[in-house]
Parts: C-alpha cells; structure tokens; sequence
C-alpha cells in the first residue's frame, strides 16, 4: 500500500473511531432490558395462542393456518436469537448466550453455535469472496466464478435463480434445519460436551413437535402442517435476510477495505420505520447494525440519521430502499449471476445471427 493510500485509510479509519465516539455518548449501546421482555412475553403468549388454536382445531384444514402462524412466530423467535448472540439483549455475554441457545436450540430448533460460527465470519468479511459463507456456492450462487462452477441440473436452476429465488426459499428452512444438525455431528474434541448438548435438545424439541403433529392430525394432513410451517419459516427468514447484502458489492478475495467502508459499501438498509424494525427483526438497519453489531434493536433508528450524516459528510454511498425495490434488485442481480451458467451459444442473437 501506497504511503497516500495508508493515510487515506487511516483517516477514515480514524472518522470510524469518532462516529463510534458520538453513538456511545449519545446512550446508543445501552441495553433495552425492557424491551426485550416485552418481545419474548409477546412472542410467547403468540406461541401459546397457536398451541391452543392447534389442539382445538383438531382434525381441521384450517390447521394449515395454525402452521403458517406457527413459522411466523418462529422466526420472529429466531430474529431475538440472532440478537442475543451479538450481545444485544444483555450486558452479560454467558447471558446473553444462555438465551439464545434457548430459543435457537429449544424453540426454533437450529443450532446456535453454528450460527454463531457461521455468522461471525459473515460479519468479519461481508460479501468478501472466499470469507463470507452467505456468498459461498450453494443451490443459488452469487458470483459469476460460481456460476460457472455449476453442472447439470444445479447450473439449470442457476440460469434462472432470480425467478426461482422465491420458490426455493420454501425449502431453506429444511435446509438450515439440516445443515445446523449436520455440523453437530463434527468439530474439536473440545466442544464435543457443548455440541451432544444442542444435539440432545433440538432432538427433543423435534421429537414433541413431530409426535404432537402426527399424534393429532391425520397422516396426510400431519405432513402438510408441517410442509406449510417449515416453508414459511424458510421464506420468511431468507426474505429478511436476503435484501440486506445481495446486489451489493461484492469484494474479490485479495482486496482490502478498511471497517467503514467494507460494512457501508455491502449493505443496504430497508425504509418503512418501526413497522419495518418488528417486521424484519432490525435487520432493516443493517448499515448501523454492522458498524455497531451490539447495539439493540430500538437503538438503531436513531444511529441511522447519524451514520447517514456522517457517510454524506465523508461522501461514502450509503444505500436505503423500499422492501419491494429490495426485492426486485435481488431477483435482478441474481438472474445477471445466473447468465455465466448459460451456454455462449444459448443466447437468441448468436441464433439469428445463424440463420443469416
């Protein structure tokens, strides 16, 4: 690095540790105690509605509504999980990771020390190649080297991912059900105790819930409720997750950015004021909640206007849309990846141009 680009890189650095200055004295990092017992009592008593509505309905089509209720509320748990583990819900890290195992292992049922694994190196490098496991090659892949990676029926899916976003995020929740179990299964000797304990109590948890579903409800419904329960989980999870990064820069494996400018340049925060904040779980103000990862969630509408002030005063893109619009540069983006899966060949031009 050049001796001008390290003193760029040090000046906004340097702007990065006052910003970090004015949001601590203006009482942003305190904990919302109340806030939180407020969310998990609400969030309880919405459980206990749809347990109640379950075992009443009995053998009822209407059950399906019990289900989708059932994969809202569950990720509306999740989004407190995902909260805990930043340290935001309590002072107390062992706390805070109490409640969170919880909720992720004992009411979601994912495992919260792959989550926590998973995420913190999400956080470290956003949208980095290479660093951020939310962009590595899956069943829809976000950069072209990827793309083109993919073989058979995966790179047929990959030509028209946009338009299959949607869709296949009714199988995600399956997936991250999955996937978190799977990665119990292996690890260090060292966390072995830790890992046989979220593996006994999400095996519990799975256990009650299948038998009370196929206990109460005929075969066929039974697999229904939970089809319908696990696929709006899925969508309403990726749907929170997905217009915070996707479509926005993404930084190749060799490059360096310093922790302004690579948290600001890769997200994108959603308008819609509080409504939007319980809706998607804060992850609406994801600029601020990846510059302060511990900040509460009541907090970070009012971080907003002074990250947005301080990003205009430095002239750093600071990126604020609609859900829909989120939505539409998602779908866009991902369909743009999605061309270097296709043949060369495969493109109308190259066909008329054939033909004369």
């Amino acid at each position: 690095m050049t001796s001008a680009a390290l003193r760029a890189d040090n000046a906004v650095t340097s702007t990065y540790a006052a910003l970090s200055r004015t949001v601590r004295d203006a009482g942003l990092l305190h904990r919302t105690h109340s806030y939180y017992l407020w969310t998990l009592g609400v969030l309880t008593a919405a459980l206990g509605g749809v347990v109640t509505g379950f075992v009443l309905l009995g053998d009822s089509w209407f059950q399906l509504l019990m289900a989708g209720a059932l994969g809202l509320i569950l990720t509306q748990f999740a989004f407190v999980a995902h909260e805990a583990s930043h340290r935001q819900v309590f002072e107390s890290g062992p706390r805070n990771d109490r409640v969170g195992r919880l909720l992720a292992n004992g009411v979601v049922g994912i495992s919260y020390s792959w989550w926590m694994t998973k995420h913190t190196r999400h956080h470290a490098n956003p949208n980095k190649v290479g660093k951020d496991p939310d962009i590595a090659n899956d069943t829809i892949v976000f950069t072209e080297d990827g793309a083109r990676e993919h073989r058979g029926f995966l790179a047929l899916i990959t030509r028209f991912q946009g338009w299959l976003f949607f869709p296949l995020l009714t199988l995600e929740g399956l997936n991250l059900h999955a996937t978190s179990i799977r990665s119990l299964f292996s690890g260090p000797p060292s966390t072995l105790r830790a890992r046989i304990q979220e593996l006994t109590i999400i095996t519990l948890r799975l256990a009650a819930y299948l038998t009370a579903v196929f206990w109460v409800l005929p075969l066929g419904m039974a697999f229904a409720f939970v089809g319908v329960q696990m696929a709006v989980f899925g969508v309403y999870m990726g749907a929170s997750f997905a217009p915070n990064h996707k479509g926005m820069t993404i930084v190749p494996a060799n490059s360096k950015l310093d922790f302004l400018s690579k948290q600001v340049l890769t997200s994108r925060n959603i308008r819609g004021g509080w409504f939007m904040s319980i809706l998607m779980g804060g992850l609406n103000f994801q600029i601020e909640h990846h510059l302060f990862p511990s900040m509460p969630r009541p907090h970070l509408a009012r971080a907003r206007e002074i990250v947005k002030e301080h990003c205009l005063h430095l002239g750093l893109p600071y990126t604020e849309t609609s859900l829909a619009r989120s939505y539409v540069i998602v779908v866009n983006y991902l369909n743009r990846v999605g061309l270097a899966a296709r043949d060369p060949f495969d493109c109308p031009m190259f066909h008329q141009l054939r033909k004369q």
